[in-house]
Parts: structure tokens; sequence; C-alpha cells
């Protein structure tokens, strides 16, 4: 089965990022597909306003609807993506799990009527 092609989108805040570390942080987020196939984009933000210390936000959309939104701050740009990426398979992890409870339970529902 071919997953769909997610959108990644990386937009750096005061300051540039080279398109190799581009390419290394997307390869990191893509991983996030593993979880929750039906996702239409990654957005990244990298803000490099504090150079020592620069601030990872990611916001994963997912199909049909909402967002999961992870962030994190430290001295290890790459470090902070990986910190995002695992908040965000617990955040997606979750939504999966709900999702199925929602669905066994309106299937047991229909079962006893």
């Amino acid at each position: 089965m071919q997953k769909n092609p997610v959108q990644i989108n990386i937009e750096t805040r005061h300051g540039e990022i080279a398109d190799i570390t581009k390419e290394k942080i997307s390869a990191k987020v893509i991983k996030l597909q593993r979880f929750f196939e039906r996702l239409l984009s990654i957005d990244i933000i990298i803000d490099l306003e504090k150079n020592d210390e620069p601030n990872v936000e990611v916001v994963v959309t997912p199909s049909p609807k909402g967002t999961f939104v992870a962030n994190h701050r430290s001295n290890d740009m790459f470090g902070s993506v990986d910190q995002v990426v695992a908040k965000l398979e617990q955040q997606i992890k979750k939504y999966k799990e709900k999702i199925q409870d929602h669905n066994k339970n309106h299937d047991a529902k229909h079962e006893i009527n």
C-alpha cells in the first residue's frame, strides 16, 4: 500500500538554515506518517532569535480535521526536533486510540440494538 505524499513546509525566523539541514529535519518528521497515514501537511517553524537555543515548533495537520502541535527549545536543534517528534508521536497515538475506542463503542451499540 502506497502512502500519500505529505507536504512538508520548513520556515525559519530570524535567520536561515542550510538545505542539508532542512533535508535532515524533513527526514525526521516524515516518520510521523508511520503512526498516522492520513497526514496532509507538516509545518516546521524554526525560530533562531536566540541563536544558542533555537525553538522548533511543528504543526501536523491530519485528514480530515484537527491539528497536532508541539515545540521545544534547546541548544541542540536536532535534539529539539527529536523531542518534538516524540511529543507528536504521543499525541497521534492518543488520538488514534480515541478514534478506535469510539468506533468500538459505536459498533457495540449497533450490535445490542
